[in-house]
């Protein structure tokens, strides 16, 4: 009988977490965490560890694109619901950073997105899944992939941003033996630009999201008076703003760093409330 019982808690385990993690993800959650820390030793000054903590980076994002791809194989799929979204939205991140990193010296950046990039897949990974979405219709799966991938971009941006305002602090008050001038990174103004560019990019594929976000849920009866749904609308508003201002008014520097961070605060919001909501169904 109490092996019976035992055998029923597995499965009921199994199906609250959709599938059991594969070894990829183990795997990636491992090469996370030793790229985290490789990145705060190369940011303390041990230069000799920045082609380790690259390839641990690299090492990460290759196990986790083969989990994503072994649990298509699992019939779940990164649209398929939020909590999936949000591990998919950690592997554009990582992706993103690695891609830059090829460029310019983001090692403060990545001090901050591997540690993040490591908590939403855990989050996606071993929260429980509640109830599947019976009613997530392919109007659905296009609009969670859209936000997705334009949370993602404004991610990196929001990053980018980061690293200016800690830079710009540091100049600004003289403090030329700060963390942020240890590793030699990107100038400001390249900065600044990457992350306008990247606003650009992200900002028509968070609209499109937004707009057949807003036709799916007419559709399926409900309501637009949910937390969520304005959040949404104060990364858009954010972004629209800092977009226009920019061209119009040349915003630059600080005020859109700010901006910036404020639009992404609100858009992973609504990314935790959805979480929270499934996990609790």
């Amino acid at each position: 009988m109490s092996d019976a019982r035992a055998v029923d808690q597995v499965a009921e385990t199994v199906r609250m977490l959709s599938v059991a993690p594969s070894p990829a993800f183990w795997v990636a959650v491992i090469a996370y965490t030793a790229a985290s820390a490789a990145l705060l030793f190369v940011l303390a000054g041990h230069q000799r560890f920045r082609a380790l903590a690259i390839g641990l980076v690299a090492v990460a994002f290759v196990a986790h694109g083969v989990d994503i791809g072994w649990r298509g194989t699992q019939h779940v799929h990164p649209a398929q619901s939020v909590r999936e979204a949000i591990g998919f939205l950690a592997f554009i991140i990582t992706g993103g950073y690695l891609l830059a990193s090829t460029r310019y010296r983001l090692t403060l950046g990545g001090v901050v997105v591997m540690p993040v990039s490591l908590v939403l897949l855990l989050a996606a990974r071993l929260t429980p899944a509640g109830d599947g979405l019976e009613d997530l219709s392919s109007l659905g799966r296009i609009h969670i992939s859209l936000a997705t991938i334009g949370v993602g971009v404004f991610a990196l941006a929001s990053a980018l941003s980061a690293i200016y305002l800690v830079e710009e602090r540091a100049l600004r008050k003289k403090q030329f033996d700060a963390l942020a001038f240890k590793d030699k990174g990107a100038p400001l103004e390249s900065l600044d630009k990457l992350a306008h560019r990247l606003i650009w990019v992200g900002f028509p594929i968070f609209t499109v999201a937004l707009v057949l976000g807003a036709v799916w849920v007419s559709k399926l009866g409900e309501s637009l008076d949910r937390l969520e749904y304005p959040l949404a609308g104060v990364t858009w508003v954010s972004y629209a703003i800092l977009l226009v201002m920019r061209q119009v008014y040349g915003w630059r520097g600080r005020r859109a760093a700010k901006l910036t961070l404020t639009g992404f605060v609100a858009a992973l919001a609504v990314l935790m409330i959805y979480l929270v909501r499934r996990m609790v169904a």
